[in-house]
């Protein structure tokens, strides 16, 4: 009946709901996000130039239902198909159309395979390089913060330090990668455990800093006069605008899928780890620790965020003239760090600005950590989903073999190391130009690799016994259109922007582009080498007379 079938992985089954769980709540992370995106959201403004900050919470929550559809698409598939192995969304890709009765359902199955295959690719692969820039930044940040001047600072100033930094942490994440799931998942609970603990300690101070007040900051200087401020939408355009990036900081739930080759019970635990991870780090950690930080926020007064920081607007013009020192939600969009900033008011607020600074430290530190576990979580999606479409023979064989003592794709993990590397390095080298270009390359393969997943819940569920109007037709038809609408709306956005933010989306596309010439011409070449046809003719129903 099928053209190809799903190899055996030769992988362990050591998996259980905790592992597959964690491992795709690592990828989420919500401790590294809210420390590096802050700042954008902050910064965030519409087309006419009017800061969008105000709906940052209600854009995180619209992110979230989007997500969600997504997701709950994601775990339909998971369940119907639990020998998916490390496929995952390529494996689905592929049996939707495979299980039709119609043999000419069965053509199509080849190319959907590679469109998701492509698709896959440029978010996973393209990620980890992106974490690794946002590390090698990071530990110049902290070490930077210890040592304020000096030979140490000097030294964390170079970008050779910082290349350095993000080819050693590619090269350690690649190691833990390469000693197997079982050791990535117990680095994954650990720093899950930790970045909670240290976000829900954050939100818990932010929210006394609001309660107890103890700067005697007036009711009007608060960026938030109240809760409804904070959760109920200022402006639907805003809420778009700032669900375009809150998205950004979803992705991974899925990332279970591709861990179907070693879960013990991979029909029941694959399904609910998709939506666990979602629910524990997207529904709650982020709304909590979103409203906490925006809710805190002292945006005019004496006491304003930023206000001594030197966060300088600059002059349009380019003049050097003086001009007035931004604070507030202004201050956040320009701080490289406002959440540590934050911090250190916060803690200075009720102890010593000692004592606040040392927080900051401790918190900065635990992101680090969250890195390390974002890092792992997407090196091991992507590997794995290379894994399969190299034993199907649509990817270079090198990337099939499996390490001896480890049963891990070490040659995938390996080249992907090096990308990451890479790629890490023109993020520190190009600044934020370059790890924004490539950022939205990984999204942009994000919001295809969604849609596609929508797509083949639509198709793989109709006609069957199992089919659903509402969770195989409604929900999928929902999230395509929103994952196609947000994925729209950040490139369009950009472009009528102009300046820099036209810049990164046009590399972007330059980079999603070159990616898909490289993949059709293997595509293409392979097909011809091996005699397969791309899209084969239709066999004729076997006669029964």
């Amino acid at each position: 009946m099928t053209e190809s079938s799903q190899p055996s992985t030769g992988m362990k089954k050591t998996l259980g709901l905790t592992g597959v769980t964690v491992n795709a709540m690592a990828l989420i992370a919500p401790g590294a996000f809210l420390w590096m995106t802050y700042q954008i959201q902050a910064a965030s403004a519409d087309t006419a130039g009017n800061s969008t900050a105000s709906d940052m919470w209600t854009g995180i929550v619209a992110a979230l239902i989007v997500a969600f559809l997504t997701a709950l698409a994601f775990s339909e598939l998971a369940r119907r198909y639990p020998e998916a192995g490390t496929g995952g969304s390529y494996y689905f890709a592929e049996k939707v159309f495979l299980d039709k009765e119609n043999p000419a359902h069965h053509r199509w199955a080849r190319l959907a395979k590679f469109i998701t295959g492509w698709a896959a690719h440029l978010f996973y692969w393209v990620y980890p390089g992106v974490m690794v820039a946002f590390f090698a930044t990071l530990v110049q940040y902290v070490v930077q913060q210890i040592f304020p001047s000096g030979p140490i600072f000097d030294l964390f100033s170079s970008n050779i330090t910082l290349v350095v930094i993000a080819v050693l942490f590619s090269a350690g994440v690649g190691a833990i990668a390469w000693r197997g799931i079982s050791g990535s998942t117990n680095v994954a609970i650990a720093i899950n455990v930790i970045q909670l603990v240290a976000l829900i300690g954050f939100s818990i101070m932010a929210l006394a800093f609001r309660i107890a007040n103890p700067l005697a900051v007036q009711p009007t200087e608060w960026y938030h006069p109240g809760v409804t401020s904070v959760t109920f939408p200022h402006s639907f355009s805003s809420m778009l605008v700032q669900a375009t990036i809150a998205i950004l900081i979803l992705v991974g739930f899925e990332s279970s899928t591709s861990l179907a080759g070693e879960a013990k019970n991979p029909r029941r635990d694959i399904p609910r780890g998709v939506i666990l991870s979602l629910i524990i780090q997207g529904l709650f950690a982020y709304l909590f620790e979103y409203f906490a930080a925006n809710y805190a926020l002292v945006n005019s007064g004496a006491h304003a965020f930023g206000t001594g920081l030197g966060y300088g607007a600059v002059a349009a013009s380019g003049s050097t003239a003086a001009v007035p020192e931004a604070v507030g939600i202004a201050a956040a969009g320009l701080s490289g760090a406002p959440l540590g900033d934050m911090i250190k008011q916060i803690g200075g607020a009720f102890f010593t600005p000692q004592v606040g600074f040392i927080l900051m430290i401790i918190t900065a530190l635990t992101v680090v950590i969250a890195i390390v576990g974002t890092t792992l979580a997407a090196m091991n999606t992507g590997v794995r989903i290379s894994f399969a479409m190299a034993q199907d023979k649509e990817m270079p064989e090198l990337l099939g073999a499996l390490h001896d003592k480890y049963a891990t794709p070490h040659m995938a993990i390996l080249v992907m190391v090096i990308v990451s590397a890479i790629i890490g390095a023109l993020g520190v080298l190009g600044g934020i130009v370059t790890l924004s270009a490539v950022t939205y390359a990984s999204n942009l393969g994000t919001f295809i690799l969604y849609a596609l997943i929508c797509l083949a819940t639509i198709i793989g569920f109709t006609g069957t016994k199992e089919f659903n109007a509402f969770k195989h037709v409604v929900i999928p038809v929902l999230g395509l259109i929103t994952n196609l609408g947000l994925a729209f709306g950040i490139f369009a956005l950009n472009f009528a922007a102009g300046g820099t933010a036209a810049t990164e989306v046009s590399i972007a596309l330059a980079i999603a582009g070159g990616w898909l010439l490289v993949s059709v011409i293997f595509f293409v070449v392979n097909s011809r080498q091996t005699g397969r046809a791309i899209i084969p003719s239709p066999k004729p129903a076997t006669s029964t007379n």
